[in-house]
């Protein structure tokens, strides 16, 4: 499987946010809703870490947009347990195999290129353990014409020796 296909998969993770620790990075009409009953969700608590936080989901999505490896390995924790919204389960193992794989061949001719970038992110930290939120937005183009796809992402970030890597991720494609 390629990693463009591979990353909305690994991601299904992504970023531009500003409201650090709030119940939205973005501004919004509306606040989060409750998919199951359309109910607003009650606002995040403050996140002692969320700028932080913040900047690593965005540097990540930037990186994870263009293959970067490196960032790859450094988002990810070695025991990481990824679901991917297709129903894969996966490690760190696994992921950095497949970027890896990705990065090393040739580009083809008509290489799709795949942006994703984060909404509505909500961060809620209890220590050194964050859950981080969003939706995950990724736009494809193929050629001249771009395809945009939505997933809804959570994540378990924990902190180890100062810094913050994914443990958990859970990824669904939304309709």
């Amino acid at each position: 499987m390629s990693i463009p296909r591979l990353l909305p998969l690994l991601l299904a993770a992504s970023l531009s946010c500003s409201a650090f620790g709030q119940s939205s990075a973005t501004p919004s009409a509306s606040p989060a809703l409750s998919p199951e009953k359309n109910m607003p969700l009650p606002p995040a608590p403050p996140a002692p870490d969320g700028a932080e936080l913040t900047k690593l989901l965005n540097d990540f999505l930037a990186g994870a947009s263009r293959n970067d490896v490196a960032m790859h390995d450094r988002f990810w924790a070695d025991d990481l347990i990824y679901t991917a919204s297709a129903g894969r389960r996966i490690g760190k193992a696994q992921i950095m195999r497949e970027v890896r794989e990705e990065a090393a061949a040739p580009a083809p001719a008509n290489k799709e290129e795949t942006i994703f970038t984060a909404e509505d992110v909500r961060i809620q930290q209890y220590g050194n353990t964050a859950i981080v939120a969003f939706r995950l937005v990724g736009t494809t183009k193929k050629g001249e014409k771009t395809e945009v796809a939505h997933y809804l992402n959570s994540g378990t970030f924990l902190k180890r020796d100062g810094k913050w890597q994914v443990v958990n991720w859970q990824a669904t494609k939304m309709p």
